[in-house]
């Protein structure tokens, strides 16, 4: 059998790319069957919540779904326990829960069971038609737009989602492997959305239905502080899994482009002739709002500068990495929804107690007052 050293350069070069490849892939095996040893997990009265491990740009989740369902307990002040395994659910879903050793995915029966079994529910405040309207949008949300941000993530903006993700186990083939799971994934979205039908189309059409889907939600929005009105709903963890997508993990991209203002600047977009720039922006000051409110931890670069005005103090703007909470409740962290006749100095309210992110609140007024001092 002639030897490797007979052969020309190409094939070398092929069968060194593809022993590289093997190795990757048989690596990469191995953490999503989780061959190595996993710890225990006690589930007993705790809410386990599986899912992907946190990207490395400070965003939550490159997920639409489990961003969705850890926004949902934290709306739910229902204290829970991250777990980043890496290992999907028995109908291969991702994210998926443990409660008292009972294991549920899919994150509209995740919600379904946390329900039944805790007694939360955070449609209370709406009535029959709201409750059908917010499922309709749910719906469009998840098996429409979810599709044309998956096409941009995956496809479209491959190279940049691939910065972003972070691996479990790291080591010298990091690097390898992230490129190994990042053209899987792509091939995984191009395939499914033949099967849906949307990735039937061209690029310009799913970014025109993309366009359609974000217009129809900012509509629906309006200047309301949530999507279904002065309360915050599940519809809103939903929508704000899906948007906070296009806001922080698809730079330079039509989907961010779209919601921030076609020639967004941060420290210019609020004032430019005294009124609040781009079509789109009150999904912008949407994500912000319910960021801000949910997730005290997670900041970004364009913190404090996004909405508010120039003279921001410096010292505003210092920013803490993202924390995985081993167990998290927001109890005691922020002000009661239904207490309106009291409030607390906190990040997001001025001088006079208003939200600065309250869709009821004049910007314009605003920004006429002294700052505190």
């Amino acid at each position: 059998m002639a030897g490797l050293g007979s052969d020309p350069w190409w094939k070398k070069t092929l069968y060194l790319t593809g022993g590289a490849l093997l190795a990757a892939a048989a690596y990469l095996l191995h953490e999503l069957l989780v061959i190595r040893k996993q710890q225990e997990i006690d589930s007993k009265d705790a809410i386990i919540l599986h899912q992907f491990a946190r990207p490395n740009n400070g965003v939550p989740s490159l997920s639409p779904f489990c961003l969705k369902m850890e926004t949902y307990l934290r709306m739910a002040d229902l204290p829970y326990q991250n777990y980043f395994g890496g290992k999907l659910s028995a109908q291969g879903k991702m994210p998926w829960i443990e409660y008292n050793h009972e294991k549920v995915s899919g994150t509209e029966f995740i919600i379904d069971f946390l329900e039944e079994k805790l007694g939360v529910n955070l449609n209370k405040n709406l009535g029959p038609q709201e409750r059908a309207i917010s499922r309709a949008v749910a719906k469009m949300v998840e098996e429409h737009f979810y599709w044309t941000l998956a096409y941009c993530q995956w496809v479209d903006n491959l190279n940049e989602t691939r910065k972003m993700l972070s691996l479990s186990g790291g080591g010298p083939f990091s690097n390898l492997l992230r490129w190994v799971v990042c053209h899987i994934t792509k091939g995984i979205v191009k395939r499914e959305m033949h099967g849906h039908g949307i990735g039937r189309f061209s690029e310009e059409e799913i970014y025109m239905l993309m366009e359609k889907d974000m217009r129809s939600l900012a509509g629906l929005l309006g200047d309301k502080k949530y999507i279904m009105g002065p309360k915050f709903s599940t519809l809103d963890a939903t929508v704000f899994g899906h948007l906070a997508q296009a806001m922080w993990t698809l730079p330079g991209t039509r989907p961010e482009r779209l919601i921030k203002g076609k020639h967004y600047e941060p420290l210019q977009v609020l004032r430019v002739a005294g009124r609040v720039q781009g079509e789109l922006i009150n999904l912008a000051m949407y994500c912000e709002r319910i960021r801000r409110k949910f997730w005290p931890e997670w900041h970004h670069d364009d913190d404090n500068t996004i909405y508010e005005s120039e003279e921001s103090s410096e010292g505003s703007k210092t920013h803490t990495p993202l924390l995985d909470f081993s167990l998290y409740s927001r109890t005691e962290t922020f002000e009661d929804e239904g207490a309106e006749n009291s409030f607390s100095r906190t990040p997001d309210t001025d001088f006079t107690g208003h939200s600065l992110f309250d869709s009821d609140v004049d910007m314009d007024d605003y920004t006429e007052h002294e700052p505190c001092k």
